[in-house]
């Protein structure tokens, strides 16, 4: 499995930017990602001041190539609520992932 990090610093950002965030999240990106092809999961990490984040894990190499592609070509909703473009865009590879008894939620 191939993983992926997106990260915007949301260090100057403009008040009121997290709840922004989050209703973005629920009302567009949730939609997006759901059964899309090539994708085991994605999360959304907030810290309120801190940082904004996708972190992704794909079936495929390939598959985390493409969504990249389209990623570098469109601006980003997240990065026109933000004003700038992403601070981290990291490719890795996943060692294991362990499913707790609470599974996932959806």
């Amino acid at each position: 499995m191939y993983g992926l990090t997106i990260r915007w610093s949301l260090t100057h950002a403009p008040a009121g930017v997290d709840a922004a965030l989050r209703e973005y999240v629920r009302d567009e990106s949730l939609q997006r990602f759901t059964g899309m092809a090539g994708l085991h999961f994605k999360t959304w990490q907030v810290v309120d001041g801190g940082f904004f984040a996708g972190v992704y894990v794909w079936s495929t190499e390939a598959a985390r190539s493409s969504f990249l592609e389209g990623f570098r070509s469109t601006p980003s909703k997240v990065s026109q609520l933000l004003g700038h473009d992403p601070d981290v865009i990291q490719e890795w590879d996943v060692a294991g992932i362990a499913v707790g008894a609470e599974g996932f939620p959806a």
